[in-house]
């Protein structure tokens, strides 16, 4: 199994957010990523929010640097 990572910095928000999350598991990481998401950014804890989030994932750690932003 290997690391995986989130990382708000990748996507353009009102609060220019600098949180990335990283965990082993899918699912410790997916957890943590709705938590912070519904908690921070107002979203909405759902199988298809949950389900758009994990196509996010990345494999490895977040970079020391901040990512540019992801375009529509």
């Amino acid at each position: 199994m290997s690391r995986k990572y989130i990382d708000c910095r990748e996507f353009p928000s009102e609060t220019n957010c600098s949180v990335a999350i990283s965990a082993d598991s899918e699912s410790e990481l997916l957890d943590a990523a709705v938590q912070h998401a519904v908690a921070v950014h107002q979203h909405e804890d759902s199988a298809a929010f949950r389900s758009q989030l994990k196509q996010l994932f990345k494999e490895g750690t977040p970079p020391i640097n901040a990512p540019k932003h992801q375009t529509a």
